[in-house]
């Protein structure tokens, strides 16, 4: 099956926000939904905010957890995970690019203070917001990945970019990957 990018972001630039190339953080193979193991397909293939996706999946809150992060005058940047709170489990990773200027300061601030989901400050706002799926993944996790993950050995999982619009001008690019379990 032939897949065609949608549009930006693109998996390589966001993966070297934080790593030399895509290849250290793993193998990445585009696929279609229906590609997908139906778990996954549920969780990656939609244009839903991952944190309520995830926490309906896993019936608990998630907390998140910012691994590494930068600002600079047009960006703030990270690398994330989201734990589930009722038992520490990891179960998303992501790479988030925030364009600064196109948000509110009140819900940039949230968003750069570090402690609550992005998800869930957007859904909080008042702030008109739409995810808009790019591209899913199928993913052989690199020994970051894994590490992340609590995996002994690679566990194939799955990933998906998207973009954030917000108030209909895209804001924030999104590279998540998840484990089902």
């Amino acid at each position: 099956m032939s897949i065609s990018r949608r549009s930006t972001p693109e998996l390589e630039a966001l993966a070297r926000l934080y790593y030399e190339s895509v290849d250290e953080l793993g193998r990445f193979e585009e696929v279609g939904e229906n590609d997908m193991p139906p778990a996954y397909r549920g969780l990656l293939a939609h244009d839903e905010h991952m944190t309520e996706t995830l926490e309906a999946f896993h019936a608990c809150a998630l907390a998140v957890q910012v691994l590494e992060s930068a600002v600079n005058e047009t960006h703030y940047r990270r690398k994330v995970i989201l734990r589930r709170k009722r038992d520490d489990a990891v179960v998303l990773f992501g790479i988030v690019r925030v364009t600064r200027a196109l948000l509110p300061p009140e819900i940039r601030d949230a968003i750069e203070a570090e402690r609550i989901p992005l998800g869930r400050i957007l859904i909080r706002s008042e702030v008109l917001r739409r995810v808009r799926l790019l591209s899913l993944w199928k993913v052989e996790p690199g020994d970051d990945l894994c590490r992340i993950f609590g995996f002994a050995k690679p566990e194939t999982c799955y990933g998906r970019t998207a973009l954030m619009y917000c108030d209909a001008v895209p804001v924030i690019e999104l590279l998540e990957v998840v484990t089902a379990s």
